[in-house]
C-alpha cells in the first residue's frame, strides 16, 4: 500500500531517522502494511481457526520508526467481536506478524456468516488500512443465473463464444507496471525494491514479450512522469530533448510490438504525480509527456507543463486533450486533494478518470509463478470515489518494478471488447471509457453484472422495478462461495452498503441517483469486482 501523510518526514526527521530534504524527493519511501486473511478456516477440530499474516515495511528507511497496529474481527452485523493489537519497530527490513484466531468467540463457535478482518496500522504520521472478508461456518453456495461464458483473447480459457453469450470478448491485462525508463526493470534475482531511474537493464522492449509469454493480453507500461530526467528528485543537468525523446521511443516500442503481435496490446504512458502531498494516477493515452520539473537552465523536462499535485488543473488538461486515467492504489487520506479535500470530485475529473485500482500485488514482488502473498486492497477508497460522484470501474494490477511483468500474482484487469473488433489502443480505450471492465484476482474467471438488461458500466434512467443479476464463470473449476451486491449514492459522500447476498434480486430504488456493483468471492477466497451500473430512478407517479 502506498500512502504518505506529508508530516511523516518531519516526524522521522525529529527522531533522527533521515534527511527530510531527501525524503521529500524520493518515491516508494513510504510505510507499507498488508493483511493476508485466509478466506477459509483450517478445518479439523476447530474448523474456523486460522492465522492472519501482517506484513510491514518501509523501503529505504535509515534508522528506526515505531509502528502500532490493530486487527479487528467484525461480524456480519457490523459489530466488532474480537480485536488484537501490538507494536513493533521498523529498521529498514520487512517485519511479519502472525495473528492467530482460535475460531471461537467467548468459548463458542460463532454464528455462520461473512465476517470482515480489518487492519489499521500507524507509523508516525502515516497510516494504512486494509480489509478482507472471511467465511465463518458452513454457508450455502449462492444460486447463480445461467451464464454462457464470454469468449476470451487467449486459448487458456473459452476461446470461442458459447451459444447465447453476450457479444463481447474478454481480454486480461496488467494496467500498471514500470521498466528502466523510470524505476522498474530490475533483474528478478536481485530485485528487492524500486531501481534508481534508468539504471536497470530491462525496458519496454523486454516487458511486452515477457507479459505476452506469460499469458497476458495487455500490458500497460506506466513510467513515473518525473523520472525522465534520470533522477528520483530533480536533475539540474537534465536534457529535455533526451527526456522527451525517451517518452516518444516508449510509445513507438508499444506501437511496433502491438503491430507485430496481433491479439496482444502493448500500451505505454505515464504514472503522473508523487505520493507525498499527491497521489499516483495512470494516463493511458497521452502522446505528450506531462511534467513540472525544470533543469538548472529553467527548461521544462516535459512536453507540457502541469503543476505538481494540482489535480484539478490536471483533470482539466486531460479533459481538454481527451485523455483517460486510472486512480492508482488510492488511500483514504492525503491523496488526490482539490482545495484541501482528499479524493475530491470535480466534473473534469469525472470526465477523464475511468478506473480505480481496487487491488494490487506488492510492487516489489520478485515472484514469477503468481505466488505473491502481499496484496493491498483499496476497495474502501474506491468506494469513497464512487460516493463522491466519480464514475469509475474497478481494476486489479501489479505495479511491477521487477522484471516480472504480470507474473507476480494471478490478478488481472479485464476489458470487454465487441466480438470481431480487434484488440488495439482504440478498442481498449472505447471499452475503458464505457467502463466495460471487471477486476479479478483470478485470471481464469469472469463476472458480468446487469441491471434490467443494461451491461455493467452503463448509465440509464429507470422507472419502477430494477432487476440486478450477477453472472460468474470459471475455466479452472472454481465455484462462487458468496455474492454481494453493493449499493451507493453518487455525490452523497457517505458509505456504501450491501443490498443483497443473492445473485438475482429485484428492488425498487428510492427516487434519485444510485450505483450498484457486484462482488463475487470464489471458494478459494479470490475476489472479482464488476463495474458499477449507475441509474437515475424516477419518482413514482
Amino acid at each position: 500500500m502506498k500512502t504518505l501523510i506529508p508530516t511523516l518526514s518531519l516526524v522521522l526527521a525529529a527522531a533522527g531517522v533521515f534527511n527530510p530534504a531527501a525524503a521529500a524527493t524520493r518515491e516508494h519511501r513510504e510505510f507499507e502494511a498488508t493483511l493476508l486473511a485466509p478466506y477459509r478456516g483450517d478445518a479439523g477440530a476447530r474448523p474456523d481457526a486460522r492465522a492472519f499474516a501482517l506484513s510491514f515495511d518501509y523501503p529505504g528507511l535509515r534508522g528506526r520508526v515505531p509502528v502500532t497496529w490493530r486487527v479487528d474481527l467484525v461480524a456480519p452485523s457490523g459489530r466488532r467481536v474480537a480485536q488484537w493489537h501490538g507494536h513493533l519497530a521498523l529498521t529498514g527490513r520487512p517485519v511479519d506478524v502472525v495473528v492467530r484466531w482460535t475460531g471461537s468467540l467467548a468459548g463458542r463457535r460463532p454464528a455462520p456468516g461473512i465476517y470482515h478482518v480489518r487492519l489499521h496500522a500507524a507509523a508516525g504520521g502515516e497510516t494504512a488500512d486494509q480489509s478482507w472478508d472471511i467465511a465463518v461456518g458452513t454457508l450455502p453456495a449462492p444460486a447463480l443465473p445461467a451464464f454462457a461464458p464470454l469468449a476470451t483473447g487467449h486459448a487458456r480459457m473459452m476461446a470461442a463464444p458459447a451459444p447465447g453469450a453476450l457479444p463481447y470478448t474478454v481480454y486480461y491485462g496488467n494496467l500498471h507496471s514500470q521498466t528502466r525508463d523510470s524505476d522498474g526493470g530490475g533483474p528478478v534475482a536481485t530485485c528487492h525494491g524500486a531501481q534508481d531511474p534508468q539504471t536497470a537493464p530491462y525496458g519496454p522492449d523486454a516487458a511486452y514479450p515477457y507479459a505476452r509469454n506469460h499469458g497476458l493480453d495487455i500490458l500497460m507500461v506506466s513510467e513515473h512522469n518525473h523520472m525522465y530526467d534520470g533522477s528520483d528528485g530533480t536533475n539540474p543537468d537534465a536534457d529535455p530533448v533526451k527526456a522527451k525523446a525517451m517518452y516518444q521511443a516508449g510509445l513507438k516500442t508499444a506501437r511496433d510490438y502491438t503491430g507485430a503481435n496481433p491479439g496482444f496490446l502493448a500500451l505505454y504512458g505515464m504514472e503522473w504525480g508523487v505520493i507525498g502531498n499527491g497521489g499516483h494516477l495512470n494516463i493511458f493515452d497521452s502522446d505528450e509527456l506531462l511534467g513540472w520539473e525544470k533543469n538548472a537552465k529553467g527548461e521544462l523536462i516535459a512536453d507540457t507543463e502541469t503543476a505538481k499535485s494540482d489535480y484539478a488543473a490536471l483533470y482539466a488538461l486531460m479533459r481538454q486533450r481527451g485523455l483517460t486515467g486510472q486512480f492508482n492504489h488510492p488511500a483514504l487520506t492525503g491523496q488526490f486533494a482539490v482545495n484541501g479535500t482528499p479524493l475530491a470530485y470535480t466534473a473534469d475529473g469525472d470526465a477523464v478518470m475511468a478506473l480505480c485500482e481496487v487491488v494490487n500485488s506488492s510492487a516489489f514482488s520478485a515472484s514469477e509463478n503468481e505466488g505473491e502473498t502481499r496484496r493491498s486492497n483499496f476497495e474502501q477508497a474506491c468506494n469513497k470515489l464512487l460516493e463522491a460522484g466519480y464514475h469509475v470501474a474497478f481494476s486489479s494490477n501489479q505495479d511491477n518494478h521487477c522484471a516480472n511483468w504480470g507474473a507476480s500474482y494471478s490478478n488481472r484487469s479485464a476489458v470487454l471488447i465487441p466480438n470481431g473488433v480487434p484488440l488495439d489502443r482504440a478498442s481498449f480505450l472505447d471499452a475503458v471509457r464505457a467502463r466495460r471492465v471487471f477486476a479479478t484476482m483470478d485470471k481464469d474467471a469472469q463476472v458480468v453484472f446487469t441491471a434490467n438488461g443494461h451491461l455493467m458500466g452503463e448509465r440509464f434512467d429507470n422507472t419502477g422495478a430494477l432487476r440486478l443479476q450477477v453472472a460468474y464463470a470459471s475455466a479452472s473449476g472454481r465455484r462462487a462461495a458468496t455474492v454481494a451486491i453493493v449499493e451507493g449514492v453518487p455525490g452523497r459522500n457517505g458509505d456504501v452498503s450491501q443490498l443483497s447476498d443473492k445473485a438475482d434480486v429485484t428492488t425498487v430504488p428510492a427516487p434519485g441517483a444510485h450505483f450498484y456493483y457486484a462482488k463475487v468471492t470464489q471458494d478459494d477466497g479470490r475476489v472479482l469486482w464488476s463495474a458499477p451500473v449507475w441509474i437515475t430512478q424516477a419518482a413514482q407517479p
